[in-house]
């Protein structure tokens, strides 16, 4: 057995060990004791009826009365947790548990795992619509493509509170922030470069979309089929649809390896090996590449460099540059939760890429930091500080906040939030 093996064998045995003691990595508890007569009164009956008499007359007292106005949904179906595929809701809980105590302890913000017991897309809709008087944002999380942006555009155009999908807003807001810097690294602008996305499933078409936002105007998808474009006849769906709608627009044929021939970003949203050192030689100077599918990367990230990539980035830890979402979602939902924001728009997905990117300073900026590194605590929260503020500042320019907050009070609830519950006083002192 080798190193690898061994190590492997020893998470898994000590990661079944930890969720059978704990039985979940989340808990409910209450902000109030229940000690006396006088104390229940006012929690529970007969005290609560005016709160409710106050809600029924103003759903909006709903933020003000309850904890709403920081409580958020975690949505799955099963079909696509993780690297792992369709395993169901069941065996997807303990991701959704992780993901609720992730944004309690980096954003201070209450979320439910939700596990939906079906995959219809349609029931699914019908669902999270129900469950959104309960909430003031809703995170879908590993549903299967192209039903999980269905979802999404259906929830978008009919609920008033925020829906963000992380495999897709996520993974393009952090995308986006890395790739900023790392063309200001290379001196190269998105509007002037090649840009080819290999994946189109969520991660591929929110990378796409937001970097067609932020100016990029050479963009080519691909799929196993090779290039995605307007009037390709088979393997297509409502999501290439529209990929197709706003890249490749000159229709350009041909398969991965053709594509990147010459391309100054090549960004991999796939499955490991789909890059090879072959491709990485025949793109133009000083290329950038993002090697992102999970747990294994499309080409190793020393392997990238040996072939000549000016800039690799990964989703890997344990080596430079990962590209990981945690930079973005606790401070996204801390910033929609603080506005009361009705939606997530592109405008404030590219204010959090501009706040990621802008953390790094440019006396900082190296091949190999082109992000903050999450595992550095100090930068990882400044960097979701900096996307809390952005996002309510955007929420605010773009009329789709419900309250109007001083940026700064935004910065000082999500440090006060993130020292009380991430238990990192010794870094959010610093940053005062």
């Amino acid at each position: 057995m080798d190193a690898q093996s061994s190590g492997d064998d020893a998470l898994k045995n000590d990661s079944i060990e930890f969720h059978r003691k704990k039985r979940g990595k989340v808990e409910t508890i209450g902000k109030m004791p229940v000690d006396t007569v006088r104390d229940l009164e006012l929690c529970y009956t007969p005290g609560v009826a005016y709160a409710c008499l106050e809600i029924s007359r103003d759903k909006d007292l709903s933020y003000d009365y309850t904890n709403r106005a920081n409580s958020i949904a975690i949505v799955t179906d099963g079909t696509r947790i993780l690297g792992l595929g369709n395993i169901g809701p069941e065996a997807g809980m303990p991701v959704m548990e992780g993901k609720a105590l992730l944004l309690k302890k980096f954003g201070g913000v209450d979320a439910t795992p939700i596990a939906v017991g079906s995959t219809d897309e349609q029931e699914i809709i019908r669902f999270i619509k129900m469950l959104a008087p309960s909430y003031g944002a809703i995170n879908l999380e590993d549903l299967e493509t192209p039903k999980a942006i269905k979802v999404l555009r259906a929830l978008e155009a009919d609920l008033p509170i925020p829906i963000f999908h992380d495999d897709s807003y996520g993974t393009a807001i952090v995308t986006y922030a890395g790739l900023k810097n790392a063309l200001r690294l290379v001196g190269k602008k998105i509007g002037n470069v090649k840009i080819v996305i290999n994946g189109a499933g969520s991660a591929g078409y929110g990378i796409s979309k937001l970097l067609h936002f932020a100016g990029a105007r050479d963009i080519t998808c691909c799929d196993r089929e090779g290039a995605i474009y307007q009037g390709r006849g088979s393997h297509m769906n409502v999501v290439k649809d529209e990929i197709a709608e706003y890249t490749n627009s000159n229709c350009v044929k041909g398969s991965l390896s053709e594509l990147a021939r010459g391309a100054d970003v090549l960004i991999g949203v796939s499955s490991k090996g789909e890059f090879t050192t072959e491709m990485i030689k025949g793109m133009a100077e000083r290329p950038i590449v993002f090697a992102l599918a999970n747990p294994d990367p499309e080409i190793d990230y020393d392997e990238a460099r040996s072939a000549g990539a000016e800039v690799v980035a990964t989703g890997r830890s344990g080596v430079p540059n990962q590209v990981n979402n945690m930079l973005a979602f606790p401070g996204v939902f801390r910033g929609l939760l603080d506005t009361r924001s009705s939606k997530m728009s592109m405008e404030m997905m590219i204010a959090a890429g501009d706040a990621i990117s802008k953390t790094v300073k440019r006396s900082m900026l190296t091949r190999d930091y082109i992000v903050p590194d999450f595992n550095d605590r100090k930068m990882a929260t400044k960097a979701t500080a900096a996307v809390a503020v952005a996002v309510a500042e955007s929420a605010m320019a773009n009329g789709v906040a419900r309250l109007k907050v001083d940026p700064a009070d935004v910065r000082a609830n999500f440090l006060s939030m993130v020292k009380r519950y991430g238990k990192l006083e010794r870094y959010v002192g610093r940053l005062g």
